[in-house]
């Protein structure tokens, strides 16, 4: 049975955190703790606290560390009425890179682990960061990996440099991708490392200016300058950071196609009210066809990236990997709302390209959320060969 029914409960959550969204965190939007480089750890932390009085903090969690455990597509609904603002999922700590990080750590991460590195993230006191893209080449393909690790049977040694690193700048728990060295004692090849933000071996180098200000911190450059860190260290097995960043990344991919979908929506209010009052011609101008087909063509998109998010949540709620959904969805829905965007910035006019409204913001968001988590062709490749494979 095909059944596309928001159960009561599930609806009722969503209208209550688009209220809480609406009612407590978008007046933040104009707070000039959002920078050019994202939102402050001040500001991020009185949004949380905002989120805990309303028993909205990272709720995606598993039960066992606080959370509600939602299944993909509770996340997916949730999420979309929290992506009403930017801020939004920063308030509920369901945000990138956090979200995903969580993700991985409670499916792979030992149990010290977790209390350690997991469980104040969780709690919303510290933040994390996924630090695996480098200047010379890794990122959409990790196998170019060159920051190098090394073990001497007690200690693994780091050396490297990483750039758009997102969050950095004050993040606490690490996870560190890293290339491990032939050695006698483990596996070698990529490997995941957990480490503490102040540990003298990780140097911020800077944080870079980009198109985009939705993540705390922006993106940071850093440089691995011999980090030196215990056995303990090692996330899951050695040599399996690449198959421990899949299963990360494929429903990361979704997460963010859920968040950014609310702020398209919020977009297209804008447009839509706009179309509705503005006058030219003797008429509302979403009476004339170039703008109501704009509007119409919006409508379309937003309830084509739903059914394809949900989809693809659904195969991995009934136990699927869904790789090869997850890729459809993060470069259909990340293309198709970019379009969204610009027909909103189209339709408002002057006033799209200025800050009266947040759809510039949103505007400028969203042609990086294109690159997120995978550009749409390194996705299309992806697809592609799957194609041809049969």
């Amino acid at each position: 049975m095909i059944d596309f029914a928001i159960p009561a409960d599930l609806a009722a959550e969503r209208d209550r955190v688009r209220r809480f969204v609406i009612d407590k965190i978008v007046p933040y939007e104009r707070d000039p703790r959002l920078t050019a480089h994202g939102p402050t750890d001040e500001l991020r932390q009185e949004l949380v606290e905002l989120a805990r009085a309303e028993k909205l903090l990272t709720v995606q969690a598993p039960e066992s560390l606080g959370g509600r455990g939602l299944t993909h597509i509770e996340q997916a609904v949730i999420y979309e009425a929290a992506g009403w603002s930017t801020l939004g999922p920063v308030a509920m700590n369901c945000a990138a890179p956090d979200e995903g990080n969580m993700f991985l750590l409670s499916k792979v991460a030992d149990p010290d682990q977790v209390q350690r590195f997991l469980a104040p993230v969780v709690a919303g006191h510290q933040r994390s960061v996924f630090a695996m893209t480098e200047p010379d080449g890794a990122g959409s393909d990790p196998a170019q990996l060159s920051t190098a690790a090394t073990f001497d049977g007690e200690n693994f040694t780091i050396n490297g440099r990483k750039w758009l690193i997102t969050g950095a700048n004050g993040a606490k728990t690490w996870i560190i991708m890293a290339r491990l060295a032939s050695n006698p004692h483990l596996p070698e090849g990529p490997t995941l490392f957990l480490a503490d933000g102040d540990e003298p071996g990780i140097v911020i180098e800077r944080t870079m200016n980009t198109m985009d200000r939705n993540y705390v911190a922006g993106h940071g450059v850093v440089r691995f300058d011999n980090l030196v860190l215990p056995r303990e260290a090692l996330l899951g097995e050695a040599g399996q950071a690449l198959r421990y960043a899949q299963l990360r990344l494929a429903p990361a991919r979704l997460t963010h196609c859920m968040r950014w979908l609310g702020a398209a929506e919020r977009a297209q209010s804008i447009a839509v009210e706009h179309a509705r009052t503005r006058t030219a011609f003797g008429k509302p101008i979403g009476e004339h066809e170039g703008v109501s087909f704009m509007l119409a063509d919006n409508e379309i998109a937003l309830h084509q990236c739903r059914l394809t998010i949900w989809h693809a949540c659904w195969l991995m709620d009934n136990g699927e990997k869904a790789r090869h959904e997850s890729s459809i969805a993060k470069s259909f829905v990340s293309e198709e709302l970019f379009k969204v965007a610009d027909r909103c910035v189209q339709v408002l006019g002057g006033i799209g390209i200025s800050d009266e409204t947040v759809v510039e913001m949103i505007f400028r968001d969203m042609r990086a959320f294109r690159l997120y988590d995978g550009p749409t062709e390194v996705h299309k490749y992806a697809i592609g060969r799957k194609v041809l494979r049969g």
